[in-house]
């Protein structure tokens, strides 16, 4: 099935560009449909918000992107997989964080804890994950140091939660509203919407990266412009649409907290099992481009926050600016 030469649409450009749209919206009703089942199958199993909050929910959000740049890994679409995962940190720093910021009914506080732990560490996996890159392949080996360093983060995170929770003192878990997710209804049904939703996501997954593949050609464009944009934007729609909601009710805090875990996915889940599915090769435009483009919209939405620790609605108008410079920079880059 996953065979960069099966062909599972026909070349014509305006099917294509329908078959990516579709293929946008299943994929982010698939991944509502994981979450609601993923989450619902723990609650029936008792598992404890904790780990709900900081594990499961993460990982189900962000199903989209995992989906898309893995099943690319295997079909030998390199650029895709990586851009995806890069496009979708850029995306979630810039625009999903700065509409949010612009909608917020007034100026948001940021917990400096989170800049200080969680921001600091997307920093240095960001340069790891580069260095790992120079060489122009990022191996399975590189992609299992990215899983290894994903699960030593979810071990030290869940312990100090857990330890905070005891002490009384807010959690991480907490910015997870996590009755938003459950449905009720039997363990059965909770299967169902699991089972449907893994389902949706791969198949949208195939004809999405088959379609942006035919698109590509068709506009004579590299895959890695069509990932970095138009694929990254599709698939961090649940983050988008998360920001703006929780900025709207006042979480802003919650929702930049959230943010920064989908980088950390993106970037050692999302990048390390593409990696380990198809070892990527890394083009001169990704390196010397889009991973320095990553870092630098990190560190600035991070120093942003770290301002008077406020996320003040100028700030989201800046951040929204840089998006559009950076899509303007990267047709310019990528098309000569």
């Amino acid at each position: 099935m996953w065979n960069r030469h099966v062909h599972l649409l026909p070349s014509t450009p305006w099917v294509n560009i329908v078959a990516l749209l579709i293929s946008l919206v299943v994929l982010t009703k698939s991944a509502d449909l994981l979450v609601d089942g993923a989450v619902g199958v723990a609650k029936k199993l008792n598992v404890p918000k904790i780990i709900i909050g900081i594990v499961l929910v993460g990982f189900a959000t962000t199903a989209p992107e995992f989906t898309v740049s893995v099943i690319s890994a295997v079909r030998g679409f390199p650029e895709i997989a990586l851009g995806n995962a890069i496009g979708s940190v850029i995306v979630d720093d810039t625009l999903a964080l700065g509409l949010g910021i612009i909608v917020a009914p007034k100026a948001i506080k940021v917990d400096s804890r989170v800049l200080r732990t969680t921001g600091l560490f997307l920093v240095a996996i960001d340069v790891i994950a580069f260095l790992l890159a120079l060489n122009g392949v990022i191996s399975r080996f590189d992609g299992m140091i990215l899983v290894a360093l994903l699960v030593g983060y979810l071990i030290v995170v869940v312990t100090v939660e857990k330890k905070r929770k005891a002490a009384g003192a807010t959690t991480l878990d907490d910015a997870v509203e996590i009755d938003e997710y459950i449905k009720p209804g039997p363990l059965q049904r909770q299967l169902l919407l699991f089972a449907i939703g893994v389902l949706g996501l791969i198949l949208a997954s195939d004809i999405l990266v088959e379609s942006a593949v035919n698109i590509a050609h068709f506009l004579a464009v590299p895959e890695g412009i069509i990932a970095l944009t138009v694929i990254a934007i599709g698939t961090s729609i649940p983050e988008i649409a998360t920001s703006i909601t929780a900025f709207k009710k006042g979480h802003g805090d919650l929702s930049l907290g959230n943010i920064i875990g989908a980088d950390i996915l993106n970037v050692l889940w999302i990048i390390g099992a593409s990696a380990i599915a198809n070892p990527i090769t890394v083009s001169d435009e990704m390196l010397y481009f889009a991973f320095p483009v990553m870092i630098g919209v990190v560190v600035l939405m991070l120093v942003l926050a770290r301002v008077n620790f406020r996320l003040d609605r100028w700030k989201g108008f800046l951040l929204l600016s840089v998006y559009v410079a950076y899509l303007v920079v990267s047709i310019t880059v990528f098309f000569t």
